[in-house]
């Protein structure tokens, strides 16, 4: 109406008010069009940040498909290949996510079981391998005995693996449990399953465990382990002072030592970028399935 009465108000001519009109419809509608553009712009961005959040939390919660960083063991065409097997195997096995101090409930086959299966559930101490070799050692004490059991994750004989309470620790591994009190590695077979909210960030269980007297399995007051209270009240001063000699300090500023033990950034990001999609797809099955009711069959009373 504006552009209108702008031409009969200038007395325009036909084809000066035709022009006038075809001036006018093309600035009205560039409008859209330049929003269309930005808010696609945003909404790439915006993925594009997301995604590499994601692949970021890849490497802590699938740190099995990130090679070995040793140079006398990498082959790209082995790797490759390896990924490829761990995906297929995770369409038929679904392997939570899991940290050492994480209580898993492991269903494998046992061919001296009563029927051939059997189940263990242990808390995880150690996480080690890679590709197809990753493993997982699980603790439990079961009638005053110490048991531990190596799983390899993408074994055929496992049926299911379970992640019963999902928590972080604060050191690398848990070995030290091995000369505590048999209180911090007990845990019952019908352990009911714990639940986080949605989008919560994995806890962090703070706990500092007292170990029983020596002797020990290993020497752990050579080694910076934040989980271990009063460890210098259990350690003479002679072996005090031999770990003060041993100790490196220095290592924590040791960038080339860091970078060889890790796999560059740029390749961790080629492998999870090859890997995203099936493992994305995985997760949205898998959520789906979690908040999928299961419709039980009402039975006859009377």
């Amino acid at each position: 109406m504006v552009v209108i009465s702008r031409i009969f108000s200038r007395g325009c001519g036909g084809l000066q008010a035709v022009k006038t009109l075809r001036h006018a419809v093309r600035g009205n509608s560039s409008m859209p069009t330049q929003d269309l553009v930005q808010e696609s712009q945003s909404d790439a961005q915006q993925n594009t940040e997301r995604q590499k959040e994601i692949l970021g939390r890849y490497r802590f919660t699938y740190p099995e498909f990130l090679p070995d960083p040793d140079p006398k063991y990498r082959n790209a065409l082995r790797e490759k290949l390896e990924r490829m097997d761990m995906l297929a195997r995770r369409t038929h096995i679904a392997i939570p996510e899991f940290y050492v101090g994480s209580i898993l409930a492991v269903t494998y086959s046992e061919p001296h079981a009563p029927k051939k299966v059997n189940k263990f559930v242990g808390i995880c101490i150690e996480r080690g391998g890679t590709g197809l070799r990753a493993t997982c050692l699980l603790r439990n004490v079961v009638d005053n005995q110490g048991i531990e059991i190596i799983f390899e994750l993408y074994d055929p004989a496992i049926h299911t693996i379970e992640c019963i309470r999902l928590e972080k620790r604060l050191d690398p591994h848990l070995r030290y449990l091995r000369d505590a009190p048999a209180e911090y590695s007990t845990f019952p077979f019908d352990m009911e399953r714990e639940y986080l909210p949605e989008g919560a960030s994995v806890p962090v269980n703070k706990i500092k465990i007292k170990l029983n007297p020596r002797p020990w399995l290993e020497k752990w007051e050579q080694q910076e382990m934040k989980g271990i209270s009063e460890l210098e009240s259990l350690s003479s001063e002679k072996r005090l002072k031999k770990a003060q000699a041993v100790a490196k300090p220095w290592e924590k500023y040791d960038l080339m030592k860091k970078y060889r033990e890790t796999i560059p950034q740029e390749d961790q990001n080629e492998i999870f970028n090859e890997v995203y999609a099936k493992l994305h797809e995985m997760e949205i099955a898998r959520r789906r399935q979690k908040h999928k009711r299961v419709f039980v069959r009402p039975k006859k009373t009377g």
